[in-house]
């Protein structure tokens, strides 16, 4: 599980504390769970990622970053190799403008997330869940594509609102854990 860290206007990034949030409540006694904080950061991601894949051989990593025009808990179905101009917290962006060179134009999850956002809102939580194909062409879509580059899909990016806007840590941690438990099922 890999949230982010501050960047921009977010000094307290809303993912970094719903991840906290989701480690407190659990994913129960099957699922072993990790999290970590990700700097928002192209070439830390590029260098961590495959990091973590190697070092856990996890089935599923799930990311989770903030986006200040989400309202809603938002899925997205895939990330992105081209299009990064923006820079990150060093002031970089890859020359290249591209997550992997020669790779794929947009890689799919493997989860099927219409069917996680129908599920979790039949649940009757009070946080909406919506879906994305976008994730924005910065670190949150970097990141996805990034790790799905290297699981062969078996990864997932959820967009949280910043907090208060409207919901409230304990929301979203426990839409996370919602979630999460759909997408292992």
């Amino acid at each position: 599980f890999a949230g982010f860290g501050p960047f921009g206007e977010h000094a307290v990034n809303a993912s970094w504390i719903a991840v906290q949030e989701l480690e407190k409540l659990g994913l129960g006694d099957d699922v072993d769970l990790h999290v970590y904080e990700v700097p928002v950061e192209y070439q830390t991601v590029q260098r961590l990622i495959p990091a973590l894949w190697k070092k856990h051989s996890p089935e599923l990593v799930v990311h989770v970053g903030v986006s200040g025009m989400a309202t809603t808990v938002t899925l997205e179905k895939c990330g992105h190799n081209v299009g990064y101009k923006g820079l990150d917290n060093c002031r970089f962006c890859p020359g290249s403008q591209c997550c992997v060179e020669g790779g794929p134009e947009c890689i799919d999850s493997i989860i099927d997330m219409d069917t996680v956002c129908k599920r979790v809102s039949a649940l009757g939580l009070d946080v909406t869940v919506t879906i994305s194909k976008d994730a924005g062409r910065y670190l949150c879509d970097f990141t996805y594509y990034t790790s799905l580059y290297q699981s062969r899909g078996r990864s997932a990016f959820i967009h949280v609102p910043p907090l208060g806007k409207p919901y409230t840590a304990e929301q979203l941690g426990r839409a996370l854990q919602a979630i999460i438990e759909e997408m292992l099922e």
